[in-house]
């Protein structure tokens, strides 16, 4: 690079020093520069102080008005409306009560300013849906009112069961719909020890004591449940059926395991010829069957009623048997394998005999003229077993046999019990059968009801 020489730097120095005006040229420019960038400063700090008074004004408004209160105001929550029966109950006046005995909904209804022709097409449109019978003393009903002095019954709601209820609309032509509740099933695991009954067991465990029930009918041709004993334990694995927290009963026992008088007894469901019977490990039924009649030659003269008409007193009355019309001294049979638990005369049954055939049924043989060889109070009856003889002792128009039967103490229709098949597992259900046992045996082996907790389904 060529560096200027002295010389050279001296002569443009004194031109600058003798141009005095061009140095004032320079000065000018520069203060414009200076100007506009304070005048620039200015604005923006102008601007500054301008928004910043505004919001302290704001400040002190806002500080001024702490003492007033600001409306706030709020959406207006409107309630839900309530329904019952899908019924809306805020449109209505809801009232409940429980039917008396022989108490009818008609006579329900006229309490309520329903007329007697509505109430006439109520028996008209209950065909085939709704029947007088399932009235019954004791069950609930809901009705649904106008508002006003009369309060006429618009609705009826009459609930025939837990599971299901009768909805009456009465606001026009008179309509009844059936509705029932959903259910649900919930796995149950139970095992406990029989102190005194089956029942009690249930009871003390605050376990559903239809529980009991089920089980004594599954072992009813198996095990005496009047001759148990402390050391007894019951083993099962079953379904109950809820309707919200209300139980309706148990739906099946899946598998049971007995151990009583030194011996166990299972019980395995397993459907054979379209019937689902109990069998045990072995495949062998628990059940065994009744003769289908007392009497080998006979004909039935009269059948089981709810009202029939007395031959002798002339008064309607219940007639809870089946009367087998035959010769005096036809011989009767015990219809299965029991105990005598009551014989003797009485006016109205004459010479009658009783068997207690297990926990689950009982049988009676009415009118009869004299008692088979060693039938005692308290002797065993083998099936087939002479009791006595056809006669027409007590209240009678003529030789007949009046059989009746008990379930669990309740009357029943001896031709409509069904008698399970008594066969054992057929050769070609066995693998199925074994399957479906060695499943629900392992179940029962490794059973731990504290443990193990209930598998909820629907």
């Amino acid at each position: 690079m060529k560096i200027p020489s002295n010389g050279s730097m001296a002569k443009s120095l004194k031109k600058l020093l003798l141009s005095p005006g061009r140095l004032l040229i320079l000065f000018a420019e520069r203060m414009k520069i200076i100007i506009h960038k304070q005048k620039k400063k200015i604005v923006i700090l102008a601007i500054t102080i301008f928004f910043l008074c505004i919001l302290i004004t704001l400040f002190i408004i806002f500080l001024s008005q702490d003492n007033k209160t600001i409306p706030i105001h709020k959406k207006k929550e409107i309630p839900e409306q309530e329904f019952k029966y899908g019924l809306p109950v805020d449109s209505f006046v809801v009232l409940t009560g429980v039917i008396r005995r022989n108490e009818t909904l008609g006579e329900v209804l006229s309490l309520y300013n329903v007329p007697a022709s509505k109430i006439a097409q109520i028996h008209a449109s209950a065909k085939g849906i709704f029947s007088p019978r399932m009235v019954q003393a004791g069950n609930s009903y809901t009705l649904f009112c106008n508002k006003d002095e009369k309060q006429t019954a618009q609705y009826l709601v009459y609930e025939h069961s837990i599971r299901e209820y009768f909805l009456f609309d009465l606001t026009g032509q008179v309509n009844i719909s059936k509705h029932k509740r959903p259910e649900r099933r919930q796995r149950k695991y139970f095992s406990t020890a029989i102190e005194t009954s089956l029942w009690d067991a249930m009871l003390r465990n605050n376990t559903n004591p239809m529980l009991a029930i089920e089980l004594s009918d599954i072992y009813a041709w198996t095990i005496d449940f009047f001759m148990l004993s402390p050391d007894d334990h019951i083993y099962t694995i079953y379904d109950e059926t809820f309707v919200s927290d209300q139980s309706t009963g148990i739906s099946r026992i899946l598998a049971a395991r007995f151990d009583h008088a030194d011996g166990i007894f299972y019980a395995f469901p397993f459907m054979q010829d379209s019937t689902v019977s109990y069998f045990d490990e072995n495949g062998n039924s628990l059940r065994k069957q009744f003769l289908k009649a007392p009497l080998r030659f006979s004909r039935i003269s009269s059948r089981f009623s709810g009202s029939r008409l007395h031959p002798v007193l002339r008064i309607r009355r219940p007639h809870y048997g089946v009367d087998y019309t035959a010769p005096v001294g036809t011989p009767v049979h015990s219809i299965g394998d029991g105990v005598v638990i009551s014989m003797g005369y009485s006016k109205g049954n004459g010479h009658m005999v009783k068997i207690r055939h297990n926990a689950t049924y009982t049988s009676a043989y009415l009118h009869l003229s004299r008692y088979g060889k060693n039938i005692r109070k308290g002797a065993k009856v083998k099936q087939s077993q002479i009791l006595g003889y056809v006669g027409s002792t007590g209240l009678s128009t003529g030789p007949h046999l009046d059989f009746r039967i008990w379930k669990h103490g309740h009357p029943v229709d001896p031709l409509k019990i069904k008698s399970p098949p008594t066969l054992p597992i057929k050769p070609e259900n066995q693998a199925a059968f074994d399957s479906v046992k060695t499943y629900w045996m392992q179940r029962l082996k490794r059973f731990n009801p504290v443990v193990e907790e209930p598998e909820l389904y629907d």
